[in-house]
């Protein structure tokens, strides 16, 4: 029998850091396979490339997989890879390691959890992880029991369907264990800084504050990042509001044709 087949991409590009350990563990349990970004790509959640060619190139092994450069968004590398480099579906489907946190509302706009949330999409496992440290020197150590254990329980029994999950970990420590949670609610403030141009034209930097809505709840994400834990949030993609169709049709019920 073949051994499974792991499909890895990120969001950072891949030269990342993250992306080599993620794929240093996953060697251990399959036939690991490599489609990463090009160029860095924060920010891009599900988005997709419509109005160019995207490019394939095989890079340098990482870890002992192959690997290939894409030049498209983690999305973009999810489909492309399902198309032209896979020879069957993925028994698992890893985004990361992520610099940088995907906690709370952050996965909303994460180019990780965006490549994880078309694997589920697809109907193949996925996982999004990520550490909260930007520095391309973050130390890895401390994470990777923890992911090797993550990777090894998703692969013996899979995920309930429709699922995929965001995990994150602090940073700079060995998490004190894992906690199984929602995320918490909150929001960013101060997100633009202002300038202007030699030329006097105004232009705007992304920068801002992530503020906490709920600080003190054991049941969220960020509140057990804070306390040295490593988080798995479970994030369902179809963002029907199916509890509120009822309650939303009888708004319009007198418009019904």
């Amino acid at each position: 029998m073949k051994r499974p087949l792991i499909f890895i991409t990120n969001d950072d590009g891949i030269f990342a850091p993250g992306i080599a350990h993620l794929a240093a563990v996953a060697s251990k349990y399959g036939e690991v396979i490599v489609g990463a970004p090009a160029e860095p790509q924060s920010g891009k959640s599900s988005a997709i490339t419509v109005n160019g060619p995207i490019e394939v190139k095989e890079s340098s092994q990482i870890n002992g997989a192959k690997a290939f450069s894409i030049t498209g968004t983690p999305v973009d590398c999810v489909k492309v890879s399902m198309h032209a480099l896979l020879d069957r579906r993925p028994d698992l489907l890893l985004s990361g390691i992520n610099h940088g946190s995907n906690a709370a509302v952050n996965n909303i706009y994460s180019g990780t959890m965006g490549a994880a949330m078309e694997g589920c999409l697809l109907d193949i496992p996925s996982i999004g992880f990520s550490i909260l440290d930007h520095s391309l020197s973050t130390d890895f150590s401390g994470v990777m029991p923890y992911i090797d254990e993550i990777i090894a329980a998703v692969l013996k029994s899979g995920l309930p369907d429709g699922i995929c999950l965001n995990v994150n970990f602090p940073a700079g420590v060995a998490p004190l264990g894992l906690k199984t949670v929602r995320a918490a609610k909150g929001h960013w403030t101060e997100e633009y800084s202002d300038y202007v141009t030699p030329h006097g034209q105004p232009f705007y930097w992304l920068t801002g504050k992530f503020h906490n809505d709920e600080p003190d709840n054991p049941e969220t994400d960020e509140y057990w990042l804070k306390h040295g834990y490593g988080t798995i949030v479970p994030i369902r993609p179809d963002q029907t509001a199916a509890d509120k169709v009822e309650e939303i049709g009888k708004l319009f019920a007198d418009s019904h044709r």
